[in-house]
């Protein structure tokens, strides 16, 4: 059984989102996110005619989602990819649409739990944070590298963080002494550098800088805002896409992408919409979906979910 971490956040409804999808037989979905395989192993018990393609950039993820999707090894074909490259992926299986894409985004309970990983500021261990960690620079090499301004940017951008520049000064002049290597060392800086006031709000003092730095070195917003317009061309007529966000950003960054697809070029005081000029798409949500209260307290990762979703109605090649 999984363990309350590895509950995937809004079961329930996410599949409930991409099943009409999925009913014809040969049906395929891309789950771009694939991670522990929740969502694909519960569209797989539930939608008997899918199939789904599993793309993940962590190489352990995808070890450990093949040995729980063991039951449905004939209907899952599993990827080593970054979520923006789903057109070659499909181009790779012979396919020129499918039927649902799925992006749970962030960083998954796994990686959250295997301490060596670094993503956890609960724990001392090596600043890492790489979804792929068999390339690429580290949030050492980030913390070790970056100027100050450079820092100072990504932690407001990518983290919100109200004192970056405070933070990414105090960050240079600690790496003079000696360069970040464990995440114990950057917490405590943390602290240091927070005012007190602003340490008691908001949550831990450390999860908007390690969520910076995570984005930062997994080039995370760049691949989204690639990935979407990617998956949004891929489905045909009666395709879903639904959209998994954590943060404000990477719901502010679906919101736009689907708000694009789903509106008429025409005047919106025109009392009816000629042929041809439907939008695309429809929203399938409105607004952003948020997890029910009694998830929350069962699940508290479910607590910042975004979920967005769209189908395709026009303009496909089902």
């Amino acid at each position: 059984m999984p363990t309350p971490a590895h509950v995937p956040v809004l079961l329930d409804r996410v599949v409930a989102l991409v099943a009409p999808a999925l009913e014809r037989p040969g049906s395929i979905m891309v789950d771009a996110t694939l991670g522990l395989g929740g969502h694909t192993e519960a569209v797989l018990e539930r939608c008997p005619q899918a199939r789904v393609i599993g793309i993940d950039r962590d190489t352990h993820a995808l070890e450990r989602s093949r040995e729980r999707l063991a039951p449905y090894a004939e209907r899952v074909t599993f990827v080593h990819a970054v979520y923006d490259e789903i057109g070659e992926v499909l181009a790779e299986q012979g396919l020129d649409h499918v039927d649902g894409v799925l992006f749970d985004l962030g960083v998954s309970s796994m990686q959250l739990d295997v301490r060596e990983r670094g993503f956890a500021y609960a724990e001392d261990a090596p600043l890492d944070m790489r979804m792929n960690d068999t390339t690429g620079p580290t949030a050492a090499d980030v913390l070790n590298e970056y100027s100050v301004d450079e820092l100072a940017r990504i932690l407001r951008e990518y983290g919100e963080e109200k004192f970056a520049r405070r933070i990414a000064e105090a960050v240079v002049r600690e790496r003079a002494k000696e360069p970040f290597t464990r995440s114990g060392r950057l917490v405590e800086l943390l602290y240091a550098a927070i005012p007190a006031p602003a340490r008691r709000t908001g949550g831990h003092p450390a999860k908007r800088t390690f969520q910076a730095l995570r984005i930062e070195v997994n080039d995370e917003l760049s691949v989204l805002r690639r990935a979407l317009p990617a998956a949004i061309d891929a489905v045909g007529v009666g395709g879903r896409v639904v959209v998994m966000s954590y943060h404000s950003l990477e719901d502010r960054m679906a919101k736009q992408a689907f708000t694009e697809v789903t509106r008429s070029d025409l005047p919106p005081e025109l009392p009816f919409v000629p042929e041809g000029h439907e939008p695309p798409f429809r929203l399938l949500t409105r607004g952003a979906e948020k997890a029910p209260a009694d998830e929350i307290a069962e699940n508290p990762r479910a607590a910042s979910v975004r979920v967005r979703a769209v189908e395709r109605v026009a303009g496909g090649v089902r």
